[in-house]
């Protein structure tokens, strides 16, 4: 078998015995066969999945929105490519800003 024929190209028996070390299970972390070295173990262990923290933090929330205006906005936010959260985010900060008492000088 050709070393770099594209796996397109390759009859089933030829992309069997080439894809053959990813049938072996693998359990455990760093690629198969080889551990991790003490930084990439250091690197590891400092790793925090999800998304990164923002200001002080994110919280989650249970609203409900009109269908209608729901689909809008999720529109909205695609071809501003924004996330819904940034759109909501932006919205309350806007209504804030408006209805925020205005002080006067006296």
């Amino acid at each position: 078998m050709k070393k770099n024929k594209k796996f397109t190209k390759m009859t089933a028996a030829e992309l069997a015995e080439a894809t053959r070390e990813f049938d072996k299970e693998h359990t455990g972390p760093g690629l198969p066969g080889k551990p991790l070295n003490a930084r990439d173990r250091s690197i590891h262990r400092k790793a925090k999945m999800g998304r990164p923290v923002i200001g002080a933090g994110a919280e989650r929330l249970t609203v409900t929105v009109e269908r209608g205006l729901l689909k809008e906005a999720k529109a909205f936010a695609k071809r501003n490519k924004m996330k819904r959260s940034e759109l909501v985010a932006a919205g309350l900060r806007l209504v804030m800003k408006q209805k925020a008492p205005t002080t006067k000088a006296g």
